[in-house]
């Protein structure tokens, strides 16, 4: 959040603190850097949206599906070009036979490597952004676009999960931003893991890290933040003066 600018048109620095920064965004950025986080071509955040042909998926799975029970009721047919074995998952969890996908049937669709389920705020997160409806439900060609969302992600979690380990350390979650533009001082990505890191760090007590669904979450809520900001940084140097009822109503509209 900007200071108030003085005669000279420039910034004042601030009354408690360190100055306030000079480059646009996060900590001091290279030439090569995009400001505010646009994702770089090579490994580009995924982007919701819906998936062509009701997500095909070659024949397996969701990712991170657990083994639901056989669907109850008529078997039903599939929609034409669907994936049958998507459609069999979506009936599983369906388990009202309503046609469509509540909160809570969604997230028990849906596991990290540990078999851990999906947490409540990420599973909400996702309901949001694929019900285009909005009608706190998804149905299934919602749900087909949500899949492949999901397995987009996951192919991306792959590629930052450097120890295969399952879950994302520090090193490996600053590796990630950096690579999706965000340029952000190891003591907010710090902030960052012990926000996401639901399990309080290792069992052994060691470093703090993240599991997938938590590393979907997090790198999609800097993302909307971001893009919030932005709305309000109207000459684009990184810097916004809003009074605080536009402060609560930004964090209202991402949350």
């Amino acid at each position: 959040m900007a200071y108030p600018f003085n005669s000279q048109g420039q910034a004042s620095r601030p009354q408690y603190g360190a100055p306030p920064p000079q480059q646009q965004y996060g900590t001091p950025m290279q030439a090569h850097q995009q400001p505010y986080g646009t994702p770089m071509q090579q490994y580009a955040s995924p982007q919701p949206g819906y998936a062509t042909q009701y997500g095909q998926s070659g024949g397996y799975p969701p990712p991170g599906a657990v083994r639901p029970p056989p669907p109850q009721g008529p078997p039903g047919q599939a929609p034409p070009g669907a994936d049958p074995q998507l459609w069999y998952w979506f009936r599983a969890v369906d388990t009202d036979n309503s046609g469509a996908l509540t909160t809570e049937e969604l997230q028990r669709a849906l596991v990290n490597g540990d078999w851990s389920p999906f947490n409540i705020e990420t599973v909400r997160l996702m309901m949001n952004m694929f019900d285009k409806d909005n009608t706190g439900t998804i149905t299934f060609p919602e749900f087909a676009g949500l899949w492949k969302y999901i397995q987009d992600w996951k192919e991306c979690f792959k590629v930052f999960d450097a120890d295969n380990s399952g879950t994302i350390n520090f090193q490996e979650l600053k590796t990630a931003l950096k690579t999706f533009g965000y340029n952000l001082s190891d003591q907010f990505i710090q902030l960052m893991l012990k926000k996401y890191d639901k399990q309080g760090g290792r069992p052994t007590g060691g470093p703090q890290d993240i599991t997938f669904d938590n590393f979907v979450q997090s790198c999609v809520t800097i993302k909307t933040l971001t893009e919030a900001f932005r709305r309000f940084d109207t000459d684009n140097d990184g810097w916004i003066q809003i009074n605080y009822e536009k402060f609560l109503e930004l964090v209202v509209d991402n949350r």
